[in-house]
């Protein structure tokens, strides 16, 4: 058996502050962390040739490690099987009625779930090997947390896995991996976001950047909405976490990939987040440029159908990396001055990210939060909580056991607030 847990210095959530945390070994590092904008000094090829899998196997672990010396002002992966193999998952998703007419959209309705992680471990390893150093959530986590209430699924996946060159056509095996797993959950109601995990970045590269030219980015929203345009219960979140840029740039960006999303026809609903890991405590902070709040209120959609992704997590620096809680009540705390924005521009948000240890002040602190959500449903759209999947071990959020069965306290917490969805 392939050891999968050591003890690491990760950068995982918001912001990657300093942590021994126990997480996957082939999770280490981010592929998109510290060369952004320094292609030539990390010996990686110029925005004018094309960017492949091979050319980030040279600065994986050292963007990991020149990412995790961020300060933390700002704020903001697994226990294995053995036997588990990419022919495994293809037969387990099988599905004679694969043929079907794709089932009608409810993203008018609350959308409360879980982030299905796995697709996007192995940071440090492109584009890997499935089974190996990423997996995909299996059709038992769907039926299970369908089981419980859940109607959409977040899955974080790797831009670099799906497409292997800038502009080139997306990798067949991986594009099929996600058509599965998106067939089967839309298939029993359930609807996923599809979450490139990717900081705003291609092989380390700023999007828009002069190393990166915001093209690649709106090619592969193109191909990617096309793929899915058809089936109502996709939702395209557009990007995770954006850091380390002007917040006028990732405007720019944002409003590319939406404009080529709406170019194919999809009229899916799109997820925006903000600059600096897109945390809803620090959406009117001016720490890291221009506040999200002055800027990303020019967002444009000509489908006229987008919310505002933001991520918001519970320990001091609302990074995520703690499993104590500042208090019991400052989860609604710190959404209150972001929700204040959303209503005073008429705009709505999901929360992508948001999680809590298994202690008493964490699981009041949970509570306090969905119910502040609950209250506020005119402008907040749900939730996704981070996180479980296949490979998850003893981690300080999961809600996944080691065999797959939920099992920790804050899944009882989640259910609470599941109770009397409209759909």
């Amino acid at each position: 058996m392939v050891d999968f847990m050591t003890e690491i210095d990760m950068p995982h959530r918001s912001p990657r502050t300093h942590l021994q945390a126990r997480v996957p070994r082939l999770a280490v590092g981010a592929i998109a962390l510290a060369c952004a904008g320094f292609l030539s000094a990390c010996g990686l090829p110029a925005a004018s040739e094309p960017l492949d899998a091979a050319s980030s196997q040279e600065y994986g672990e050292e963007a990991a490690a020149n990412h995790d010396e961020q300060g933390t002002d700002e704020g903001d992966e697994n226990s294995t099987d053995d036997d588990y193999t990419q022919d495994d998952e293809d037969d387990d998703y099988t599905d004679d009625d694969s043929d079907d007419e794709p089932p009608v959209a409810v993203n008018t309705g609350q959308l409360r779930g879980v982030n299905l992680a796995g697709a996007d471990f192995g940071y440090d390893t492109l584009p890997g090997e499935f089974g190996t150093h990423y997996t995909y959530p299996t059709p038992e986590e769907v039926d299970f947390f369908a089981a419980t209430g859940m109607t959409v699924f977040r899955l974080p996946f790797l831009w670099e896995r799906l497409q292997l060159t800038a502009y080139d056509d997306f990798d067949e095996n991986e594009a099929q991996r996600i058509d599965d797993f998106v067939g089967y959950a839309t298939d029993a109601g359930i609807s996923v976001i599809l979450d490139p995990h990717n900081s705003a970045r291609y092989y380390g590269s700023i999007i828009g950047s002069d190393d990166l030219d915001v093209a690649v980015f709106t090619d592969f929203w193109t191909r990617l909405a096309t793929r899915h345009q058809d089936n109502g219960r996709v939702i395209f979140g557009i990007m995770n976490e954006p850091y380390g840029m002007e917040t006028e740039l990732w405007l720019e960006d944002a409003n590319a990939a939406i404009a080529a999303i709406r170019q194919t026809g999809a009229t899916n609903l799109v997820l925006v987040p903000g600059n600096d890991y897109t945390g809803a405590h620090a959406w009117n902070a001016d720490w890291y440029g221009t506040p999200n709040a002055q800027v990303m209120v020019d967002v444009v959609d000509p489908g006229n159908n987008m919310a505002y992704e933001v991520h918001q997590y519970l320990d001091q620096d609302s990074s995520g990396t703690s499993p104590e809680c500042v208090s019991t009540t400052v989860g609604s705390e710190r959404l209150i001055e972001f929700t204040d924005w959303l209503h005073d521009n008429d705009a709505r948000a999901f929360l992508a990210e948001f999680a809590s240890g298994d202690n008493a002040t964490c699981l009041t602190a949970l509570d306090d939060m969905l119910g502040y959500i609950d209250d506020n449903t005119d402008v907040w759209m749900g939730w996704s909580y981070w996180a479980a999947g296949p490979w998850w071990g003893d981690d300080i959020f999961e809600i996944e056991s080691n065999d797959g069965l939920p099992v920790d306290p804050q899944l009882g917490v989640l259910q609470d607030h599941l109770e009397g969805l409209d759909g």
